[in-house]
């Protein structure tokens, strides 16, 4: 079952007046990851203020999921002893069958999910349409079944749950962001339709007819066929008899000529008179009204068989998309709030530290992958046109909750903002507010100094190719152009010369387009203090104790979930030394990072606390863990550019791919999250020297669909390598080659619908003119009438085969993007070789193999379409 937007608050307002001391808590599982963190977060603070118990379990992969629904659901259910209750998965599960993982199987001896009801609100598509239209709670015993009418339960329509819907009675339950509303319409239409057909086995001796050949109808069919009878023919009613085996009788006849002659012309009057009262002329009231005939079983079951393949293909076709995603979690669940009335300040920044993180783990609308960079500068983030409505939307909410302050320092405040100076304190030591700030595309800017912001920004170097002694004189060349000496540049941001700070901004707009960096920050406000600022981020004061923006948190989220302990000096992370800020040194580097399976919950909390809504402590726990998030991009920097640089990319059949396995941060990159990371600088690096050697772009300037990468990391402590997929790009913008593939599919659909429109014509025509000698003949009409419907399902389902682009397009908005298709790749692999593979994670691109086997593994997922 699926809840629509438009009734978000619907469950947890039942959830909220059902409420008792006694009720079960709340178990959430939720994913190590930032956005499902920031979505936690303000679901917990809507339950705490509505004095909700509830228990938070993190779960990393399908094992943590798996040991959860046998440890912590199942004995929720009322079956095993329990009370039910509500289960939120927050970025979990939304691609696999929640029923089965969780141990909530429906069947004969347990027909219900013992109250327990499971709330999905995952951004990760495609759906699992089990989940979507179906998930009830109830399967109705076999004997009590009425097959003459739909399952059906109260409230739910078709898998839509409508404002009639009682929650409590258990099932599964996904939140809709619109996507399901807007673009599921045909497998909505296809999967309910084939929940209500009956079992239909196949027959692999039995043909549908397709092939357009009707003439071996009546050989292949069973059972004899019955001539029919004339109606008005009562006196000669042995004629259409037979006898006991079957056979037609014989007419008696006479000896006498006489008697044969007159018994002829008898009959023939008899047949006469017996066509004229089956053709009744229309203004006769009392002629007799002739039924048309029924099809018969076999053309029934043939229609069913037809239709059932049909809509298989069409939930076959969608599984096979490939994966992307959709709104943040973190949007949806302070949707959630204003729908309760309870936003606030805290509440929407921890929704905009959600959206901003996307696109640093690289999570666009095309899968995981790199995105492409919006010339008109500032953030690309995901989803394109929907993504940046999104963040319209956010800071509008920003405006609304942070009105501009009439004192001196809020006039200030305001006029930084409006000529684009990057904040660096609150407007007063009590200021907690949130501010709209042309963030360029650099790396905690605020944190480190300028120098090394620039160098270590995925989207500079890359374009600048810093791996590469011409690439840093480059950066330096940018430096003396924009008037900035390398010792200011060096040091901290903050400690910077004030009056260069107020004209980088001016200076990097006027600058960076000659070295091809033109979205490196937002164009200027039009319109003043309510401009659109299109591009602009996301700034939060702690008073004079911090300014962060979301994309320095969303950085600092993501290197404690993948990189170690929070706090640098803890004894669980001995290794690791901070370094001083504003340095570029890496003598002082740690020699390792705790990257253990076993410390990813302490991970998680640690995460969770940093996020903490107090105002004297938030910021003191994600300065703590500041230099961990540079260590990492350091990291990533320095391996990036050993890859790059010893030319240890290669280019196989559909994909290109690399290999960690030596070096000082071999270590680190045995974490999923931090080796996608370094996979997505990877990747933007070649995309950005297979743009500049085409000639495409040296020409018309279009955008260019860049190679996808797989990246392997050795873990030699389990020797296995940890193995990441990514898109080569393109899931934002359209481009100029996909749209002529579009035109090329269209113009042979053209082609193959004419020729099938003469075909079907051609068969038409022989079609009547068999039915009309056979109607001469007094033949039986049911093999011409089934003749007849199966060239029309022929054709019919000739064009259904083969959906046009467009139709696809119209269903589904986001269809036509280049969507990553590692995760099916790897599971064909994993089906047809001996490869020793373990994929336990939530993002299906991301896998684990046998140390020996990854050879053969590579070898076969190079003949595999890996983006669709």
């Amino acid at each position: 079952m699926y809840l629509p937007r438009s009734l978000i608050s619907h469950l947890y307002l039942h959830l909220l007046r059902s409420h008792h001391p006694l009720s079960p808590a709340v178990l959430i599982l939720t994913a190590l990851e930032p956005d499902a963190l920031c979505a936690c977060r303000i679901l917990t603070t809507l339950l705490k203020r509505d004095y909700i118990p509830h228990k938070i379990q993190p779960v990393s992969g399908y094992g943590d999921l798996s040991r959860a629904g046998e440890e912590l659901v199942r004995p929720m259910r009322t079956t095993e002893g329990g009370s039910g209750g509500v289960v939120v998965c927050m970025g979990v599960g939304g691609l696999v069958d929640l029923s089965d993982i969780l141990g909530l199987d429906v069947d004969d001896e347990t027909p219900n999910m013992g109250g327990v009801e499971v709330w999905v609100i995952d951004a990760r598509r495609p759906w699992n349409l089990g989940n979507v239209f179906g998930g009830q709670a109830e399967r109705a015993p076999l004997a009590e079944l009425d097959l003459n009418q739909s399952r059906r339960r109260t409230g739910v329509e078709r898998g839509c749950i409508t404002s009639t819907y009682k929650p409590g009675q258990g099932g599964i339950i996904v939140f809709d962001d619109g996507d399901i509303e807007e673009e599921l319409g045909t497998e909505r239409e296809a999967y309910c339709s084939l929940e209500e057909m009956p079992e239909v086995d196949e027959d692999p001796n039995e043909s549908d007819g397709s092939d357009g050949d009707t003439d071996n109808d009546e050989a292949r069919t069973s059972h004899p066929r019955k001539r029919k009878s004339w109606s008005g023919r009562d006196d000669d009613s042995d004629a259409g008899s037979e006898d006991e085996d079957g056979r037609p009788r014989q007419r008696r006849r006479s000896n006498s000529g006489s008697s044969i002659s007159s018994g002829t012309r008898h009959r023939r009057e008899q047949r006469d008179s017996s066509q004229s009262s089956r053709s009744p002329s229309p203004a006769s009231d009392d002629a007799p009204i002739v039924a048309p005939k029924a099809p018969s079983e076999r053309t029934l079951r043939r229609r069913l068989l037809r239709l059932k393949r049909k809509h298989e293909n069409v939930l076959r076709t969608y599984y096979s998309l490939g994966t992307s995603y959709s709104e943040p979690i973190s949007s949806l669940i302070y949707s959630l709030a204003s729908e309760l009335g309870r936003e606030d300040n805290d509440l929407l920044w921890l929704a905009i530290v959600g959206v901003s993180s996307l696109e640093l783990s690289g999570r666009t609308m095309s899968g995981v992958g790199i995105s492409d960079s919006s010339e008109s500068g500032g953030s690309a983030g995901w989803g394109g046109q929907r993504g940046e409505h999104i963040r319209q939307i956010l800071r509008d909410e920003v405006r609304r909750l942070n009105p501009p302050d009439d004192s001196d320092s809020g006039r200030e405040a305001m006029r930084s903002e409006i000529y684009g100076v990057i904040p660096t304190t609150g407007r007063s030591p009590t200021d907690t507010s949130i501010l709209l700030s042309p963030e360029p595309r650099f790396l905690l800017a605020r944190h480190w100094s300028l120098y090394d912001s620039m160098l270590h920004s995925p989207y500079l170097s890359s374009r600048l190719h810093v791996w590469t002694e011409t690439g840093k004189k480059r950066l330096h060349k940018l430096f003396a152009k924009m008037g900035i000496s390398l010792s200011q540049c060096h040091q901290n941001y903050t400690h910077m010369d004030m009056e260069l700070k107020r004209v980088l901004r001016e200076k990097l707009l006027k600058y960076a387009p000659t070295y091809g960096l033109e979205g490196l920050v937002p164009p200027a406000s039009s319109g003043g203090q309510y401009g659109n600022r299109e591009g602009w981020g996301f700034v939060r004061n702690w008073g004079w104790k911090a300014c962060l923006s979301a994309t320095d948190v969303g950085v600092i989220l993501g290197a404690i979930l993948e990189a170690g302990s929070l706090d640098p000096f803890d004894d669980k992370n001995p290794n690791f030394q901070p370094r001083n800020n504003g340095t570029s040194d890496s003598q002082d580097e740690p020699s390792a990072v705790d990257a253990d399976s076993s410390n990813i919950v302490s991970r998680f909390w640690d995460a969770y606390d940093s996020l903490s809504l107090t105002a004297s402590e938030s910021p003191t726990k994600l300065l703590h863990a500041l230099p961990l998030a540079q260590h990492l991009h350091r990291a990533i920097l320095r391996t990036g550019t050993s890859l790059l640089s010893k030319h240890q990319i290669r280019h196989l059949r559909s994909f290109r791919i690399a290999v960690v396995k030596e070096g000082p941060d071999v270590k680190l990159f045995t974490n999923p999250g931090a080796l996608t990371k370094l996979a997505l600088w990877v990747a933007e690096a070649v995309r950005v020297q297979e743009q500049e050697k085409s000639d495409i772009v040296k020409s018309g300037g279009k955008k260019t669909v860049g190679t996808p990468l797989v990246l392997a990391g050795l873990d030699e402590d389990r020797n296995v390598y940890v193995v990441v997929g990514t898109g080569g790009g393109g899931g934002v913008v359209d481009f100029a080659a996909m749209a002529q593939r579009r035109e090329e599919r269209r113009k042979k659909k053209e082609e193959q619908d004419k020729k099938r429109a003469e075909r079907d014509n051609r068969r038409a025509k022989q079609a009547t003119e068999k039915a009309a000698r056979k109607a001469e003949n007094d033949d039986d009409e049911d093999e011409a009438e089934e003749t007849e419907e199966d060239d029309s399902s022929s054709s019919s389902s000739g064009s259904d085969s083969e959906p046009d682009d467009d139709d696809q397009q119209s269903s589904g908005n986001n269809r036509h993007l280049v969507r990553n298709r590692f995760g099916i790749a790897f599971q064909e692999v994993v089906q047809e070789t001996n490869a020793r593979v373990r994929i336990d994670s939530f993002e299906h691109c991301v896998v684990e193999v046998q140390k020996e086997d990854l050879g053969g593994f590579l070898e076969s997922l190079s003949f595999r379409s890996v983006v669709g």
